[in-house]
């Protein structure tokens, strides 16, 4: 069974406008919020739905849009009818063919589209392991085989995998996450041992989605305590990175890097991760991925006592993050905004010693933060719990624990009850 060739969407790319898609995803999540949806719009999204790829949205897609342009159908958006796309779910898979690896998540129109591709012929097992957290959709790798070739279909699923992980991180957190997410990333690193590409292009988007897949498991394992886990998988997407030749994910995973060694208390190997990361993403004009990386240096100087330094970085860190975001700023960054900005400051002055200085930061990072983000605003709540609770304000303090508390339901931080278990100690000794 064939998929038929994308046709371009045109009228897509007339509502546009003169905005660059990274602007205009950045106003589809705007409108998503203001309805109460949840949608992980990036540029790349926009791309391929200008591009045909995607020929009719998922529902949460599909609201958000009407929402933006009342009065216009889908039709009129450019998008065909659902029951034109939409493939009939097979009613057994293929019997004794090796399984490969899935797991579920929430429902989304490319499931649909890959499961076609993954079933074709009977060629390819589908199983799912569930992540627990989601609907009823599987977001499948099909499971390598000596003959098979690796397609624009096998890859779009690991970058598929990549985003959803990364939304029920956003909002669970990592450790009812971390075990399941790792079936995944060894389907997709048995791809890349096993597949066959035809196209340069094909390899180095593999390349890319497994590296990422890499240091998103990698980061479930940071969150969850897991921190010898979480510095193989950085090492191993690091690995990736430098056999692809790609310094967008180099970058990245000097970054998650940086940031273990940093919270391992290994702060001469962070400095050196952070700038590693800066002179692999100085070619990508991306100011606020060198303004992350700044910051990450930053950090790691506070955590060897150099005042100086770090100051320095945190300027050049506000300066990066000043120039705006670009067309160039990767995908995984979109948490990365300015409650993040002053999050990571905060934890340069707690590092310092400068508690009320540190509160303060805290503080504007938990009032700035979007609620989508409730594993990072209970994160940000505890630092500041902790930072008020040093600088010695303990009733304050013991009202931001009560908060976190109340937000935590749903969310699983090993991170989080580490730094709660710590601050409660500080404020029973007042």
């Amino acid at each position: 069974m064939a998929l038929s060739r994308a046709v371009p969407n045109l009228a897509f790319r007339r509502l546009r406008g003169q905005r660059s898609p990274a602007e205009f995803a950045a106003a589809v999540r705007r409108a998503a919020r203001e309805i109460g949806e949840q949608v992980a719009c990036d540029a790349r999204y926009i791309g391929r739905v200008e591009a045909g790829e995607i020929r009719c949205p998922n529902y949460a897609y599909e609201r958000v849009f009407l929402h933006m342009f009342p009065g216009l159908s889908l039709a009129d958006l450019g998008f065909s009818a659902r029951e034109a796309v939409r493939g009939r779910r097979p009613a057994a898979v293929a019997a004794g063919a090796p399984p490969p690896l899935a797991f579920t998540t929430r429902n989304d129109e490319e499931s649909d589209v890959l499961r076609r591709a993954f079933m074709t012929g009977g060629t390819a097992t589908l199983a799912t392991a569930s992540l627990g957290l989601g609907g009823s959709a599987a977001v499948a790798i099909p499971a390598p085989r000596s003959v098979h070739r690796v397609g624009d279909a096998e890859v779009r699923a690991v970058e598929e995998a990549v985003r959803q992980i990364r939304l029920l991180d956003d909002r669970h957190g990592a450790e009812g996450l971390y075990r399941r997410a790792t079936q995944p990333l060894r389907s997709a690193y048995a791809l890349l041992d096993a597949g066959v590409t035809t196209r340069r292009a094909t390899a180095d988007r593999l390349h890319n989605g497994a590296g990422e897949l890499a240091i998103s498991v990698g980061w479930l394992a940071h969150d969850s305590g897991r921190l010898d886990d979480a510095r193989s998988h950085y090492a191993e997407a690091l690995a990736t990175a430098r056999m692809a030749g790609d310094s967008a994910l180099e970058a990245h995973a000097f970054c998650n890097a940086s940031f273990l060694a940093r919270d391992s208390g290994r702060y001469r190997e962070a400095v050196r991760a952070a700038q590693a990361g800066l002179r692999a993403a100085t070619p990508l004009a991306s100011d606020r991925l060198l303004a992350l990386l700044t910051l990450r240096e930053a950090g790691a100087w506070a955590g060897l006592g150099d005042r100086g330094a770090c100051s320095a970085a945190l300027g050049r860190a506000h300066a990066h993050f000043g120039r705006g975001p670009g067309e160039g700023d990767p995908e995984w960054m979109s948490f990365f905004g300015e409650p993040e900005l002053e999050a990571q400051e905060a934890l340069c002055w707690s590092l310092l010693g400068d508690w009320s200085r540190a509160a303060r930061h805290a503080q504007r990072a938990t009032v700035l933060q979007d609620p989508h983000f409730a594993r990072n605003l209970a994160l940000y709540r505890t630092q500041l719990a902790g930072n008020l609770a040093r600088a010695g304000r303990p009733d304050e303090a013991a009202a931001e624990i009560r908060r976190v508390e109340d937000s935590l339901a749903g969310v699983e931080s090993a991170r989080i009850r580490s730094l709660l278990t710590e601050t409660r100690k500080v404020i029973a000794a007042h």
